[in-house]
């Protein structure tokens, strides 16, 4: 990492690709198109050619976007030079399957890259192509931006449908509530300690070219000045190079198939039938109702980044403060693991013991191992799932011939791929010593099998005031890994020089 440097550019969003700002959300069809290249020249000058949407905000907004990734491969295979291709992160150039990597991930067994409907070696991926749409125009949108040259430049691996189920995912829960607040204007403060937590994120958490909660800017290619990058934008930290990557991010692509039936089968089973107790369980086992409530009390302070709307602040405006035995929610549960809210200094200290903590000295609670400050590894996501709806009365009913797939086509963006979503995905996610716990992972997404040496994680502790806790034991794998890979979403300036 450089040092910053001592101004900062004004975000030019002509330059974005629009799934950094928006999540297109009134778009409600999607579908992305993994591609391999077949003819470079071909497919260059469709890219070029290409209407990818920006992030400059419209009025009205558009009723399509296109957005463009490409992994490591397919970077290569568009002829960008090694020297370039280099100075990417080491997780891009790697790949999501490479094996020890997977272990960290929990892709094994059942979710082993060799079990992958794609993406695994064979079937990787050179770019994905996003389509989305206004209800009824996704049909159009897509055979209007393809056709010969489309054909001539690309054979198609496999198009990834997806589903509206009115804001919620598969399960049955209310989805798309928590996302972090970028800091677009660049006003954050990142230097020193957070005491309390906040929603908002400096924008170099997913933007790289600017600066990270570290008060740095992440590696990434920086080129020399020349007649063919001279498109590109300086690095505001090193301004005689070239940024490739400005106004870019990784983006994590993962196909997770959700067992719907045996989720609410085994809730069911658990709860001996009873609906009220099936709906305790299952929003002990979220975090969440499935309405979207929070099992702690809202907070009357305010959380910068979250609100204003009343649904904002009554699903959002919390931490874990206020559950400080888990009794509400569970320690395990998984939005405690997906996002534990906290901050840099665990009770907040003031004064002396602020001092002290900052330091490194004081006191350090028992679940504060892995519970490292928040603000250093959020994602941004960006997600749709697939498949029909299914209740939870109606999965209780045996699975009919040819019962369709169910789940999430998982999309999320970040900066640094290692310390966002692997930290994410390793640390808090599939790590079955959490927050105190042992032998547990997450309920909804944990791997429960054995594998390398690694004894299975299928139980779940619920939390009492007293100190005694009732533990779920044999949680079935709820969710499967299907296919995923690491992507870069460039800046279009980046897309233009990569196709020139």
């Amino acid at each position: 990492m450089g040092c910053p440097s001592m101004t900062q550019s004004q975000i030019d969003y002509s330059d974005v690709q629009g799934l950094v700002r928006f999540g297109y959300k009134r778009m409600t069809e999607a579908s992305y198109v993994l591609l391999r290249i077949r003819d470079v020249g071909a497919a260059r000058s469709w890219l070029g050619a290409a209407p990818v949407t920006t992030a400059v905000a419209v009025d009205p907004p558009p009723a399509t976007a296109m957005q463009v990734a490409f992994t490591a491969a397919g970077l290569k295979a568009l002829g960008v030079a090694d020297a370039v291709l280099s100075d990417f992160s080491s997780e891009f150039l790697a790949g999501m399957t490479e094996d020890s990597r997977s272990r960290r991930l929990g892709d094994e067994g059942n979710s082993a890259p060799s079990q992958w409907a794609w993406g695994n070696s064979g079937s990787v991926p050179h770019l994905v192509v996003m389509f989305f749409a206004e209800p009824g125009r996704l049909e159009t949108f897509v055979a209007t931006s393809t056709g010969k040259a489309w054909n001539d430049a690309f054979d198609v691996l496999r198009s990834l449908d997806t589903g509206d189920l009115g804001g919620f995912e598969p399960f049955g829960f209310t989805d798309g509530i928590s996302q972090p607040q970028l800091d677009w204007e660049q006003q954050r403060d990142v230097a020193g300690g957070q005491i309390y937590y906040t929603n908002v994120a400096a924008l170099g958490e997913f933007l790289l070219g600017y600066r990270n909660e570290y008060d740095k800017y992440t590696d990434r290619p920086l080129i020399d000045a020349n007649a063919r990058s001279a498109g590109l934008l300086p690095a505001e930290d090193a301004p005689e190079k070239k940024d490739v990557g400005r106004n870019g991010t990784y983006l994590v692509m993962r196909d997770l198939r959700q067992d719907v039936r045996s989720f609410w089968q085994f809730i069911s089973r658990k709860a001996r039938g009873d609906s009220a107790e099936i709906d305790k369980l299952a929003a002990s086992l979220v975090g969440r109702t499935r309405t979207g409530d929070p099992l702690v009390p809202i907070q009357k302070e305010e959380i910068p980044g979250i609100g204003p709307q009343p649904d904002q602040i009554r699903q959002n405006q919390f931490t874990f403060d206020q559950d400080p035995t888990g009794a509400g929610c569970p320690f395990g549960a998984h939005i405690r693991r997906a996002n534990p809210r906290n901050a840099d200094y665990p009770g907040h200290p003031t004064g002396l013991a602020r001092l002290l903590a900052m330091a490194g000295f004081g006191p350090r609670g028992f679940r504060d191992d892995l519970m490292s400050s928040v603000r250093f590894h959020r994602i941004l996501r960006r997600g749709r799932e697939y498949g029909p709806g299914l209740s939870p009365s109606d999965a209780l009913l045996p699975a009919p011939p040819a019962d369709p797939e169910r789940g999430l086509r998982f999309v999320c963006l970040n900066a640094n791929i290692s310390r966002q979503f692997e930290f994410l995905q390793n640390a808090w996610v599939m790590n079955t010593k959490f927050s105190g716990l042992t032998g547990e992972n997450d309920p909804l997404l944990g791997n429960r099998e054995t594998t390398s040496g690694r004894p299975g994680a299928d139980n779940f502790t619920q939390q009492k005031d007293d100190g005694l806790g009732c533990h779920v034991s044999g949680l079935p794998q709820f969710v499967t890994v299907r296919g995923g890979a690491y992507f870069f979403l460039p800046s279009l300036r980046a897309l233009r020089y990569f196709t020139s």
